[in-house]
């Protein structure tokens, strides 16, 4: 007789297994799909060149399962600045809003890792290679999900005609836990500090318009530096690349429906942004957390599939992921246009901006997740 499970999650990424472990704790029985290209337990490639940029809200979530990495794969962002493309500029600072970190940079490999390690020793969570029966199913199969039209989500799309380029590159001189972004052209270019506070090392995030992400990776390591260079300036120092580059196709994405009888979507599966603020990942994770709470708070004669039950988990998540959506696209449009027109109305605005010290401890404290 096959086995039957609480929940069975789709999807064995960064928020499919917090999510397991999560629910694990409530001691509802956990099935846990293990992606095809990857067996039950294996440890994810050494060479992901990925990095996130996770605040206070997620750390909390991560520290309270006990799988936040260890020093020098989380570093602490201690502060941000950020260039626009004819002077304008804005500091952000942890002292501001009192805290350790405005958000720490996690290694993809080291988190992925602790996560795989966590669900291999709780005994409600069992690894399996094909969706199983269970009262609900969680699909965080990502962006590119299959499922989701097994139970007719439908998934709208804007793309951004750009790509993001990921690599890692380390400097002539150290960081000091200085995150860094630019705002050229239609380019947006972020440094994230990585390897501790005292550490060179960098996280590349590159968004370009597709013409140019091709051609920037098809460079050779000296010209793609040089060009970089030219970007940033001498602000973080002389970069040298270290890693392969990896690329991917930029976009807003939203599902129209979250929930159904039986079934609920989280993370990428559900929503996508511009990675311009660095917020995918601690949205999916907040998805998480939430629907994990919904549940646990379910009154004692509702079922786990119950679809007024789960329409309080899309209540809750669906505003704040529109408005993030909302805020990126509009960043997004703003500084994707050339016309010098434009270009002065935006460092303008972020000249006014840098000197509203209350809209700025607002919005610092927002990204922080405070």
């Amino acid at each position: 007789m096959s086995k039957t499970f609480d929940v069975c999650i789709r999807g064995d990424g960064v928020v499919g297994r917090t999510l397991a472990l999560l629910l694990a704790r409530e001691r509802l029985r956990i099935a846990l799909v293990s992606r095809p290209q990857q067996a039950p337990g294996e440890l994810p490639a050494a060479d992901d060149v990925r990095a996130y940029a996770l605040n206070s809200a997620s750390r909390k979530v991560l520290d309270a399962l006990r799988v936040w990495p260890d020093a020098p794969f989380a570093t602490p962002v201690r502060e941000m600045q950020v260039w626009g493309d004819d002077g304008g500029q804005i500091d952000f600072t942890a002292d501001s809003v009192a805290q350790e970190a405005l958000a720490w940079i996690v290694d993809v490999p080291a988190l992925e890792q602790q996560l795989i390690q966590a669900v291999r020793y709780q005994p409600q969570i069992e690894l399996v290679t094909a969706p199983a029966k269970a009262a609900l199913t969680v699909i965080c199969e990502g962006k590119k999900s299959a499922s989701r039209d097994e139970f007719g989500v439908q998934w709208t799309v804007k793309a951004y005609a750009q790509k993001a380029i990921a690599a890692r590159l380390e400097a002539d001189m150290p960081h000091q836990g200085i995150a860094r972004q630019w705002f050229v052209n239609g380019d947006i270019v972020a440094l994230l500090p990585l390897g501790g506070s005292d550490a060179s090392a960098v996280a590349l995030v590159w968004s370009a318009s597709l013409e140019r992400a091709d051609s920037l990776e098809q460079m050779p390591p000296e010209q793609f530096c040089a060009a970089l260079q030219a970007i940033c300036g001498p602000e973080a120092g002389q970069l040298q690349l270290t890693s392969e580059r990896a690329s991917w196709p930029l976009a807003l994405s939203n599902a129209g429906h979250w929930v159904g009888s039986g079934w609920a979507l989280a993370g990428d599966a559900a929503h996508t942004v511009h990675p311009l603020s660095g917020q995918g990942l601690n949205l999916g994770l907040a998805d998480a957390a939430c629907l994990a709470e919904v549940l646990a708070q379910r009154e004692y004669w509702r079922a786990l599939g119950d679809e007024k039950l789960l329409r309080r988990y899309e209540r809750a998540r669906k505003a704040d992921v529109a408005t993030m959506g909302a805020v990126t696209d509009g960043l997004h449009g703003l500084f994707a246009q050339s016309d010098g027109r434009w270009q002065a109305l935006r460092n303008w605005g972020m000249k006014g901006f840098s000197r509203s010290s209350l809209l700025k401890r607002w919005v610092t404290r927002q990204a922080a997740g405070l």
